[in-house]
């Protein structure tokens, strides 16, 4: 028996995991930049307390360098929430269109299969991030990213719906 059971799941995880880590910095980068610690604008806040009344030393150290990030660039006030929302977005597709993918990897399912969905699903999400973040309101990449997601789906809802009735009968 193979000690690996699930290879191409595992790579598929991997790459999708690099590209959650990307998410997350740029939207972790840009809240640096907008001086916004919750929520995606500073009316998300206006209950909070401020961290620059008493700050601490951490906040201090966060608070030079976000003041060096202003001062590089132009803060896009839509940008936060774009960003935020492709991580987010990312967060909440990704895990069950995996989880598809490794219960047919486990199947043996057609490697073929596996391949496919796993593939789609990879270039969806870069596509679908990336048409959300450059782009405010709809995009092609962004329509893309999500029609190929739901492709995985339905594709990988199917498979599995089959590969489980197979595996019963």
């Amino acid at each position: 028996m193979n000690a690996s059971l699930v290879p191409i799941s595992t790579l598929f995880i991997g790459l999708n995991g690099l590209i959650a880590f990307v998410l997350s910095y740029i939207a972790a980068s840009e809240r640096v930049k907008a001086s916004v610690w919750h929520g995606e604008s500073k009316e998300d806040v206006v209950m909070q307390s401020d961290p620059l009344s008493n700050p601490s030393p951490w906040v201090l150290i966060v608070e030079r360098l976000s003041q060096q990030q202003r001062q590089k660039s132009e803060i896009d006030a839509g940008a936060l929430q774009r960003k935020v929302r492709a991580h987010g977005n990312f967060a909440e597709y990704v895990p069950q269109a995996l989880l598809l993918i490794v219960a047919l990897e486990l199947m043996q399912a057609q490697a073929w299969l596996i391949w496919l969905l796993g593939s789609v699903l990879t270039i969806a999400r870069i596509a679908h991030a990336y048409g959300l973040i450059t782009v405010y309101g709809p995009s092609i990449a962004r329509a893309t990213g999500f029609f190929l997601t739901w492709f995985v789906y339905i594709v990988g809802s199917m498979a599995c719906l089959y590969y489980g009735y197979k595996g019963l009968v």
